[in-house]
């Protein structure tokens, strides 16, 4: 068998990662819920849904740029051993793999994600389809676990795409970057996904969609806590929002009842009042420039090597390397 499946975050941890979650959003202010909990099966399929909208431009802009500069980062990277944080079912991963097909040698793949049958079916699919690749996968949280990745086994590529480090914070990406620096040696490269600022309008269709796709993605996330914490939230008795705020460089999602709302948290043991019109914030999504996208790097001790767009900009490649 040529993969493994390393798992530092199982059902039990996950429940109470969920449960430590839930109870300090919603007894803060803002209210909040983290984005992480928009992804069980439905909120998979929604989601993969909105990528296939007119409106939200992300997943093809960097598709399309994957497949046009896919072989030449594979060439200039050569890599032995690939890390990809959020890998998902590794379909953007498959596009990089594809462009070194041929190449000769051996790749280890690292996907790092917190689902466990997923990851070990991608794993199967994998080394079937590419005969070069072994994987060794990691179950867990890439805000937590990056130090559970196993030491590189040649020049290293690390992977985090579809502007996921946009979901985090200037703080945490910050962390995240610094972790991510950690696991690699001179030679080695990181690939990161940015979406960037553009026009307002542009912006918020892409997360308020006509047909209501996201609307129901940003609903998931109450039936998701249902589940998770014993919960009686109605999502048909919220709205959803989705605006622009130019001033942080984000777009920020919320969620909002029209009339008051008591929910009981049964497991946790905790009851929730939300006024109406009181928002909960379930993501935030922040667009980069070029020019903070490489400060944030160099603030990690990595250095902006090539910087791939499309024609119109709305979505970028970074490619960088240890300082």
């Amino acid at each position: 068998m040529r993969y493994r499946v390393d798992v530092h975050l199982d059902a039990r941890g996950r429940l109470g990662q969920l449960a430590e979650d839930v109870r300090r959003g919603l007894t803060t202010f803002p209210k909040s819920l983290p984005p992480k909990y928009f992804y069980d099966a439905v909120g998979s399929a929604l989601f993969d849904r909105i990528t296939r909208l007119p409106e939200y431009y992300l997943t093809r802009v960097e598709e399309s740029l994957l497949l046009a500069h896919g072989p030449t980062l594979m060439r200039g990277c050569a890599p032995e051993d690939i890390v990809e944080l959020g890998s998902g079912s590794a379909t953007k991963t498959r596009v990089l793999l594809e462009a070194r097909n041929g190449a000769g040698g051996t790749v280890r793949y690292v996907p790092l994600d917190v689902d466990p049958e997923g990851l070990e079916d991608t794993a199967a699919r994998l080394v079937k389809d590419y005969p070069f690749l072994s994987v060794h996968a990691v179950v867990g949280d890439f805000e937590r676990h990056l130090a559970a990745v196993p030491a590189p086994a040649g020049r290293r590529l690390v992977l985090f795409l579809g502007s996921t480090i946009g979901n985090l914070d200037p703080a945490a990406r910050g962390e995240l970057l610094a972790s991510v620096r950690r696991l690699l040696l001179p030679g080695d490269h990181f690939l990161l996904g940015v979406d960037l600022v553009k026009d307002v309008a542009v912006l918020e269709a892409a997360y308020d969609d006509a047909a209501g796709v996201t609307r129901e993605f940003n609903r998931n996330i109450l039936r998701v806590v249902n589940r998770g914490a014993g919960g009686d939230f109605d999502p048909e008795a919220f709205r959803h929002i989705a605006r622009y705020d130019a001033a942080a460089a984000r777009i920020e999602m919320h969620l909002s009842p029209a009339t008051a709302q008591t929910v009981h948290l049964r497991r946790l043991g905790l009851t929730v009042e939300i006024a109406p019109d009181e928002r909960i914030w379930t993501e935030s999504s922040y667009k980069f420039t070029r020019a903070s996208a490489a400060a944030e790097l160099a603030a990690a001790g990595l250095t902006v090597e090539r910087w791939l767009t499309d024609a119109e900009e709305r979505f970028a490649l970074v490619l960088a390397t240890p300082a």
